[in-house]
């Protein structure tokens, strides 16, 4: 899951309608080329990158992080043989993309400023589906707005504003999955067949084609929101790709890790600081002007989460498949502290970036917890079970901080969304520390 600030979102979302002719053609060219991809798999590990921009004044400095804060915003349009983009031409001469009409003016499909969007990637049985929820705090509202069939089983989801066919920002979501090609869809456009584009190829022996990009699933995905045309990506094949999506092309391989890579981080302040953790009980700090060297902590078996403190830029928790969350100065060798947070995998850790010292922790052991985080330890401040079960992931509303959205796999309620200023020891603990606008929302509440 992951949640979209407000005021991000085209107000009515472009609608693109297909004649029943169109939709069977498409249908049958999907068909055919999953048929030819199957027999042309070439499983050879030779790597198809295509770099044909010239080369940083740091040849150790792919991205040119060192110059970012004086580079020009602008980002040249550049697309490779890569990033494919949807030609909605070759669907046919009747293809529309309708803004207006009867149902435009139906109130549900309206996203007002004060709507967030939540994001959520939903398997149930053999279909597997990119759900686009709004939520908004204040009128109560929390319903699906439109979704997006996918091919494969999602398995992390992140937001970004980068298009590269569109200066402006857009309204974008990458999604990673069991399929090693890295998919991009535009989230304000409704009834959409392609993503706006792809970052990776597979091989094909007869088309004479090779591998771009990850060998296995993509478990993770981070947007570097100060160098906005590149993304991370953390793969099963235990590596981590930095993708420069104005090329199309991966231009930075990380492989030092002994396993998989389940989570990663750009750093909220630093655009050349990632955090990676790995099934092989390390997380990772890596600066991508150098990434042939990095500093790693461990916590035993796999870690499952990594979370920057956005107000502690030095510090970051980590959290394991054994319930322990560790807490981590970077100056120092060893984790600042280690508890045991739950009896199963603290499968969702949120840092919050309004609350200081406000950490979350959800478990496939069913519970969810809040706890006060200094640099001398944890402390408990609440614990509640959740209605959706094995909890498998957890994200706070930007907005309302106090908001959080827990998926599990309880079949009867797949989200829950919790008000933690329902909670007495959550708001005696946390109340004063809300952000002023957060505040006065919670005491017009209570007051009401």
């Amino acid at each position: 899951m992951h949640f979209v600030h407000r005021g991000v979102a085209k107000c009515v979302p472009e609608k693109i309608e297909l004649t029943e002719k169109e939709l069977e053609k498409i249908i049958k060219q999907t068909a055919d080329d999953l048929r030819l991809t199957e027999q042309g798999d070439d499983e050879s590990d030779e790597d198809g990158t295509v770099n044909d921009r010239q080369p940083p004044v740091n040849p150790d400095d792919e991205f040119n992080f060192a110059q970012y804060d004086e580079e020009d915003s602008s980002n040249p349009i550049r697309i490779g043989a890569v990033a494919t983009l949807p030609n909605l031409g070759d669907l046919g001469d009747d293809v529309q993309i309708r803004t207006e009409g009867p149902d435009s003016d139906e109130e549900d499909d309206i996203i007002k400023p004060t709507d967030n969007l939540l994001l959520v990637g939903h398997v149930e049985s053999d279909a597997s589906i990119l759900e686009v929820y709004i939520f908004n705090k204040e009128e109560g509202s929390f319903y699906v707005h439109h979704d997006i069939i996918l091919p494969w089983f999602p398995l992390c989801i992140e937001w970004l504003s980068h298009d590269p066919t569109d200066p402006q920002p857009g309204n974008l979501c990458a999604l990673g999955g069991m399929d090693p090609v890295i998919q991009v869809w535009d989230l304000d456009i409704e009834n959409c067949l392609e993503p706006a584009f792809k970052l990776g190829k597979k091989p094909n022996k007869k088309k004479k084609t090779k591998r771009v990009g990850h060998k296995d699933a993509v478990l993770d995905l981070s947007w570097n929101r100060n160098f906005t045309h590149v993304l991370a990506s953390g793969s099963a094949d235990s590596t981590v790709l930095l993708w420069d999506m104005d090329q199309g092309t991966p231009h930075t391989k990380l492989d030092c890790f002994g396993d998989k890579v389940q989570s990663l981080s750009f750093h909220p302040l630093e655009a050349q600081t990632l955090l990676a953790g790995a099934c092989d009980g390390a997380a990772r700090v890596f600066d991508c002007r150098a990434h042939e060297t990095h500093r790693e902590w461990r916590l035993a078996a796999e870690i499952e989460c990594v979370s920057w403190d956005s107000h502690n830029p030095f510090c970051f928790a980590m959290s394991n498949n054994e319930g322990k969350v560790a807490y981590v100065d970077c100056r120092r060798d060893e984790p600042l502290w280690t508890i045991d947070a739950h009896e199963k995998e603290v499968t969702g850790l949120i840092l919050s970036e309004q609350v200081s010292g406000l950490m979350i922790t959800v478990s496939t052991d069913g519970r969810m917890k809040t706890w006060d985080i200094t640099s001398a330890g944890a402390s408990q401040v609440s614990e509640r079970s959740n209605k959706t079960g094995q909890s498998l992931c957890a994200a706070a509303c930007p907005e309302a901080p106090l908001s959080v959205a827990v998926g599990g796999d309880n079949k009867q309620c797949h989200i829950e969304m919790v008000d933690l200023t329902a909670s007495e020891q959550v708001m005696n603990r946390f109340g004063t520390r809300l952000p002023v606008a957060t505040l006065l929302e919670t005491n017009e509440a209570m007051d009401t």
